[in-house]
């Protein structure tokens, strides 16, 4: 049973330290666990909004397991490794974070926990196609743009994939990383990529067209 559906309760921790306040509201469960109010409480307080990429980056360094919820363990952990103990630390640490994720020896291991981090349901192994094309731009969308903007005007108007799998995910990052673009003309070409059908406007040597 997933953390969201065990919570019997609610009481307020509070993190103090020189004057200042990390204030969090948590749920009483076998443990203790920070409630989505509470992390959109800590988001308010680092001046972050909580659909910025940096909250899914702080999630990752926290290794937490269920998406709007941060166990009392995973909170320790994330704060101990960004050496933060307040909110003015915390904001500090955000970005050196951000430096710390988009080296290419880590980047790889968060693009994989963000698809992860969004099962939120149990035994659940794919995620629907809206969800996937906010998820492609927030993630990757600054790194790669020609290639998700393409990626995702054409998963928003295909009718062929109704969600995306872990696979068909990971195998988009190794095409962006594997392969050199070079905008040829306007008119949109296919490549295959995986098990997944690739749009985009350039020509890919490893793979003929798909008329």
């Amino acid at each position: 049973m997933r953390i969201s559906e065990q919570k019997v309760g609610v009481c307020p921790m509070l993190v103090m330290a020189k004057g200042e306040r990390l204030k969090v509201v948590m749920a009483e469960v076998e443990g203790s666990v920070i409630i989505p109010e509470g992390i959109e409480a800590l988001c308010a307080d680092i001046e972050v909004d909580h659909t910025d990429l940096r909250i899914l980056m702080l999630a990752w360094k926290m290794k937490a397991e269920e998406q709007g919820y941060f166990t009392l363990d995973e909170w320790r952990r994330g704060l101990k490794a960004l050496r933060a103990d307040t909110v003015s630390k915390l904001k500090k640490a955000l970005p050196d974070l951000e430096k710390e994720v988009r080296r290419p020896s880590n980047f790889s291991d968060f693009y994989s926990y963000a698809f992860q981090y969004c099962l939120t349901e149990e035994k659940q192994k794919s995620i629907d196609i809206e969800s996937i094309c906010e998820l492609l731009t927030l993630v990757l969308g600054s790194t790669f743009p020609t290639q998700v903007n393409l990626f995702v005007e054409y998963l928003k108007n295909q009718n062929d994939y109704k969600v995306v799998n872990m696979d068909q995910w990971m195998g988009f990052f190794r095409f962006c990383n594997e392969h050199s673009f070079e905008l040829l003309d306007y008119q949109i070409r296919w490549v295959a990529c995986g098990s997944f059908i690739v749009p985009n406007k350039i020509h890919c040597s490893y793979a003929d067209p798909i008329s």
